[in-house]
């Protein structure tokens, strides 16, 4: 199934730009072929292409479906960016083929990297939500640090904090959500979270887990999170 993105406006969608010229020079559809577009809110548009503008198609929407490529359960990653953003930019990839709602790009004590920009992993997303067959485009969060998203997570949210080393740290799978509640898992820089940072998450109510043995590379360790609630809810 081939996949475009597009604004919607009563029961006419229009093809953004760069899948507008997909759609019409690349592809070759015309005035009367049946295209699919999603809006990103998690709808799949069937639609009737009407105008085969490379500049900006549109169609009318036909039919809609409803939670297109969905999955049972609400998952926020803050993850520190990587040094190398490319790694951080695989991440986000993997998770939205998995499944992930919102990705919210953290500065911790140890951070390395503390420049994001965000136009490049916005498009990454929609490329990924399209070739995964999702309706919905995850949400990018502003960039903010690792206490300030701590202190935002809602109390009634799983949130689960890994890192390296700890005592208390247990299985990320023992804690997985019941159908329905959020979850908020953190993972941190090259360098771990700082103690002091540890500290204030489980203070405020944040669950100390481990991802196995094995020491993972950050974006390797944002992605096992985010498979292992994929895996327990589907």
């Amino acid at each position: 199934m081939e996949l475009f993105y597009g604004q919607r406006s009563g029961a006419c969608v229009t093809l953004s730009q760069e899948d507008s010229v997909h759609c019409v020079r690349v592809l070759r559809h015309r005035v009367g072929d049946t295209v699919c577009v999603i809006d990103g809110s998690g709808c799949l548009l069937e639609c009737t292409l009407t105008d085969d503008n490379p500049k900006g198609a549109t169609a009318r929407i036909d039919n809609v479906v409803e939670g297109f490529g969905s999955h049972p359960y609400r998952l926020c990653m803050a993850v520190c960016p990587t040094k190398n953003i490319d790694r951080f930019e695989w991440f986000a990839e993997k998770a939205t083929e998995f499944g992930v709602d919102a990705i919210a790009p953290v500065i911790g004590e140890h951070s390395e990297r503390r420049i994001f920009k965000p136009e490049r992993l916005e498009r990454l997303l929609l490329s990924a939500a399209k070739q995964s067959l999702k309706g919905k485009v995850p949400e990018l969060l502003p960039l903010r640090s690792v206490s300030e998203f701590i202190d935002s997570a809602p109390a009634d949210a799983l949130n689960l904090i890994a890192y390296c080393h700890g005592e208390q740290r247990r299985p990320i799978t023992g804690f997985l959500p019941s159908k329905g509640r959020p979850v908020n898992v953190l993972i941190g820089p090259e360098g771990d979270f700082s103690a002091d940072e540890v500290r204030a998450a489980m203070a405020a109510g944040f669950i100390p887990v481990h991802l196995g043995a094995s020491r993972l590379r950050t974006e390797t360790a944002a992605v096992a999170a985010t498979a292992a609630v994929y895996f327990n809810r589907m």
